[in-house]
Parts: C-alpha cells; sequence; structure tokens
C-alpha cells in the first residue's frame, strides 16, 4: 500500500462513519482503526510479492502495545472514578452551569467510564472540576 492511501485509510477510519475527517480537527485511532488498517494493507498487498515478514511482525507488535496500553488506561480511569465514590464533587452539569453532589456510583461502557452523582448519571470524569 503506498503513502497516500495508508494516509486515506488512516484518516477515514478514524473519521464517524468511516469517512475522512475535516482538517484540523482530531481524531484518536483506536484497535479497530488499526486492524482497519492492517486489513487495508494485506487486501493491497500482490500475492506475487508478498510483504516482509518481519515487517507484519513487527506492525502485530504495535498492535499488543497499543492495546495493552489501551487496557492500561481504561483500568487507570476506572480506578480513578472508583476512588471518588462517597465524595463531594463540583461538575459542569449539561446546562453548563456547575452542579455539585456525591459521587453514588461508577459506569464502565465502550464509551468510557461515567459516574452517578447525586441521582445524575452519565457525568463524565471529565466534568469534574473540583473534588472535596
Amino acid at each position: 500500500m503506498n503513502p497516500v492511501s495508508l494516509t486515506n485509510a488512516l484518516a477515514a477510519s478514524a473519521a464517524p462513519g468511516g469517512r475522512a475527517a475535516p482538517e484540523g480537527t482530531k481524531s484518536l485511532l483506536g484497535q479497530n482503526d488499526f486492524l482497519k488498517i492492517m486489513i487495508a494493507q494485506l487486501q493491497a498487498q500482490n500475492p506475487l510479492e508478498p510483504g516482509n515478514s518481519n515487517e507484519f511482525l513487527s506492525q502485530l507488535a504495535q498492535l499488543t502495545t497499543v492495546e495493552q496500553t489501551t487496557n492500561l488506561a481504561n483500568a487507570s480511569e476506572l480506578s480513578s472514578a472508583v476512588g471518588l465514590i462517597g465524595r463531594a464533587v463540583t461538575y459542569t452539569g449539561a446546562a453548563g452551569s456547575p452542579e455539585s453532589g456525591v459521587v453514588e456510583s461508577v459506569q464502565a461502557n465502550a464509551s468510557g467510564t461515567t459516574v452517578t452523582v447525586h441521582g445524575t448519571a452519565g457525568v463524565k470524569l471529565s466534568a469534574i472540576t473540583e473534588v472535596q
């Protein structure tokens, strides 16, 4: 796969719906994005001239490293959130105004870790501005 098509594959896989992200926007590549890129590279490969096996193994090692780093970051975020249970926090509410309450529980799913503060579920950790 040439550098231009790899760049296009990166842009398309990083954007929602597989479309290229608008220029100037930030996007993060995840595990699925790396798998899509690897599959695109394998599909574009000439069967009569297979790729370098050392390069392929290097890419697999990089994918494993990314996966382990992602898992470690998720575990760290979840651990931090659990440490907030029972603590009073101030966070930016849906209307943009400051809200306060005690963290009651933690939820973790594919979209990230959130907490329930005084009956309000889905408060993102990034919205918390103060912990008492």
